[in-house]
């Protein structure tokens, strides 16, 4: 678009701008807004030194097309490291039925700062199945989510549009996770018991 210029950043330190490379997606231009109406904390929010922050990771080739690869929202950091839920995502579909659907979240964890959740819909493939497949992949060991953060549910939460309900998604995360801890607990008393 004619006045608009984009770079990429690092998410984190938003040194930039990068090439050749995914990062944070900053676009400005005459057609940037000045901020959001009295509120000063979402305006510091959405824009940097000037720039829009878009919330999305993307990279701009040679040529100067820029390809949006993943949403900022879509990843956790992991022991100080992002992690992308759209790879482990594709990573985890293409273990699945095609018909199936899948979506990983991540939820607070005390010691790596977040951990990931996937739940999916195939419930011809069980947790342990899914997981050993994930082990087969060439995504790094940090990417995995642990055995029992899989999850097999009736369907993944969606809003009105059709898009998956990431909100609604990690309240499930974490229900599904709480009866995992519990049973898990009950099985440690059982094992104590004996």
């Amino acid at each position: 678009m004619p006045g608009v210029v984009a770079k990429i950043v690092d998410p984190d330190t938003g040194e930039g701008p990068l090439f050749g490379r995914e990062g944070l997606l900053l676009v400005n231009g005459p057609n940037r807004m000045r901020g959001y109406l009295d509120d000063e904390e979402k305006t510091r929010e959405a824009l940097r030194d000037g720039w829009y922050v878009t919330g999305d990771i993307a990279k701009i080739d040679d040529s100067g097309f820029i390809t949006i690869t993943d949403r900022l929202a879509r990843f956790s950091k992991i022991g100080g490291e992002m992690v992308p839920h759209m790879k482990i995502e594709e990573q985890i579909a293409a273990l699945l039925d095609p018909e199936s659907n899948t979506i990983v979240t991540s939820i607070p964890d005390e010691t790596k700062g977040e951990r990931l959740v996937a739940l999916y819909t195939d419930a011809s493939v069980s947790p342990h199945e899914l997981w050993e497949g994930l082990c087969r992949t060439n995504l790094p060991r940090l990417w995995l989510p642990k055995r029992e953060d899989l999850h097999i549910v009736d369907a993944i939460p969606t809003l009105g549009t059709g898009k998956a309900d990431l909100r609604k998604a990690r309240q499930l995360a974490m229900e599904r996770t709480k009866v995992s801890a519990g049973e898990m607990s009950d099985r440690v008393s059982e094992y104590r018991a004996t």
